[in-house]
């Protein structure tokens, strides 16, 4: 059986459930308490050296410990319905939609976040290394963040998904970006058309509930 270790307030295995959803893969999970510190225990060390989730147990046994390792594994293992393109062009939009709503989007969020809250001093980035906060790239990243906004809305103008003309690993992405973005007071406003028609397309689908 596949197993999932998650953490049901992080963004970052929100995708991958998303993404099981999507594709009905039976799996079991694991919660991992980030608030606690769980992640960078020496049981979950043993499974994740870099002390972050999500991770997956895959079905042959070995473990994937990101969420682009993780992808790359359900898409072949349960190829329909297809979340990275089927023609070679298909694939390189998506690929390079998913890559800008993590840079652009996801990454923007964290450094808002990490870089600001008082919890998170020393630890600005994730894994098993502590790191300063530099209070100049919270700043950078809630300017970041408007110009991801303002990039995803333009992008989704006549478009009901981001590339590949249906519901990619593109949308999981950027979606939870959209979302999480709320944690540092950043969301989409009424100047924000198209990203607000798609969010709430996209909320009618059971596995963005998750």
């Amino acid at each position: 059986m596949i197993t999932l270790y998650d953490c049901a307030t992080a963004p970052s295995p929100r995708r991958a459930r998303i993404l099981l959803a999507e594709k009905g893969v039976a799996h079991d999970t694991v919660q991992v308490d980030l608030r606690s510190g769980e992640q960078l225990g020496e049981a979950f060390r043993a499974i994740n050296p870099a002390c972050t989730v999500p991770a997956l147990r895959t079905e042959e046994g070995p473990i994937l410990t990101d969420n682009a390792a993780i992808t790359a594994y359900l898409e072949a293992r349960f190829p329909d319905p297809p979340m990275l393109g089927t023609t070679p062009l298909e694939k390189a939009e998506i690929a390079s939609w998913n890559w800008r709503a993590e840079f652009e989007g996801l990454l923007a969020v964290a450094e808002a976040l990490r870089n600001s809250v008082p919890a998170m001093a020393n630890r600005a980035l994730p894994g098993p290394v502590d790191y300063a906060q530099i209070p100049e790239l919270a700043a950078r990243g809630l300017a970041r963040l408007q110009v991801f906004m303002t990039t995803l809305d333009e992008r989704l103008a006549g478009r009901d998904f981001i590339a590949g003309g249906k519901l990619s690993v593109a949308d999981i992405t950027a979606c939870v970006a959209v979302d999480f973005a709320r944690i540092v007071r950043v969301k989409p406003g009424e100047q924000h058309a198209n990203l607000l028609r798609w969010r709430a397309a996209l909320a009618k689908r059971p596995a963005f509930k998750l």
